[in-house]
Formats: C-alpha cells, structure tokens, sequence
C-alpha cells in the first residue's frame, strides 16, 4: 500500500524531496501530512512477509484504486475493524448479508466490488496454501534491479514484474490487483525500493542497497 501512481498526494512544482523541520529529506506527499509523514518514515516500503499483514495490503491498495493514499491511511483503523483485522479465514466466510453491512459502515470505502473483492481474496489467499503461499507466490515476482529515481517524475507506475503479478494473481482468483496497483503494493512492501535517492529512507528495506 503506496501513496505513488496517480492518485499520490503530492506538492505540486517540488519533484525531489522536501527538507523537514527535523533535517531529514521526504519526497513531498510525506513532508507534510503528520500521519503520511509517520507511514512514510515508519512503514512505507518496509518488508511484508506474513500472509495477514499482505493479503490486507493487497485489499486496502485495491480500495485505494481511485482515491488518495491518505483517504485509506486515515480509514485504516475501521477497515480493520470491519474485515476483522484482516484474517483471511475470518473474512473469507463473509455472506452477503455482511456484504450489506459494511456498505452501511461510513469508516471504510463503501464500494461493493472492491468490498467483494476483499472476501474473494481472501478466499483466494487460502486456496494459496495449498501451493507456496500468498507470501512466496508474490515475492517470487521480485525483479532483479530497482528503481533509481532521483526525482518523483522518474518513478514508475507500473513494471513487466507488476504486469506479471497482476496477470498470475487474477488467474488464482484475486481482483482489483491491475499492473498499476500492484506496482504500488510492491513498493509498499519492500519489493522495489522507489524512494527518491536522497530520501532518509533509500535503502532501508535491507532488500535493496544504494
């Protein structure tokens, strides 16, 4: 979950990173908003490696589709509460009914395909165990080189690893995970580092170096 592709806040005429009151460089939709600004230095592209912590990445970058990074940062907390933090046996046995529920709940995104969307990958993320695993079935898409970008223009959208994501995870069943979606999802998690090259945080997955 990433606030980079078109729906990323940022400060329109600034394309490098901003100089905090604290004396550490952001890329500017980090530089200002409090709670971005903590996502950002404390989370953002850190390493997911565990099937609950990224099939509810995988959902909220799918709710993401659309809106800003920061609508869904702020919702986080409900969207927890309603999809049950996120349990993929938990939320895979979701009915209709609850499918009616949560469109009546103001804390999270109230759109039904991306709510359905969230109990069939659940459903998806439990049939992956009969295989690698969610976890290993999405690092195995890993590329062999990063992202160097010196400025937000040169970060990409989307890559033929992201293309490839998107393409397997649909054929197990998964929805709104597009190219574009799933680039953000592997930035958010670790698997390509796309902080500018002065950002306080380049390199601070233990994934990529420099």
């Amino acid at each position: 979950m990433t606030p980079a592709g078109t729906a990323q806040p940022r400060n329109e005429g600034v394309d490098g990173t901003v100089l905090g009151d604290d004396g550490l460089a952001r890329p500017p939709w980090a530089a200002v908003d409090p709670l971005l600004r903590e996502y950002y230095d404390s989370e953002w592209g850190v390493p997911v490696r565990d099937e609950q912590g990224l099939y509810e990445r995988i959902c909220l970058e799918g709710f993401q589709a659309g809106l800003s990074w920061a609508t869904i940062l702020r919702k986080r907390p409900a969207f927890r509460q309603a999809f049950l933090d996120f349990q993929p046996d938990a939320v895979a046995a979701f009915t209709e009914a609850d499918v009616e529920r949560l469109l009546q709940d103001p804390g999270i995104v109230r759109n039904r395909l991306k709510i359905r969307a969230a109990i069939t990958n659940a459903q998806a993320t439990i049939a992956l165990r009969d295989r690698e695993g969610l976890v290993d079935f999405v690092w195995q898409f890993q590329p062999r080189t990063t992202p160097r970008p010196a400025s937000h223009a040169e970060i990409p959208t989307q890559s033929p690893e992201s293309v490839a994501l998107s393409k397997a995870l649909r054929k197990q069943g998964f929805s709104f995970v597009g190219p574009t979606t799933m680039f953000a999802l592997m930035e958010a998690i670790g698997l390509v580092d796309t902080h500018l090259l002065d950002s306080h945080r380049r390199g601070s997955s233990g994934v990529w170096t420099g």
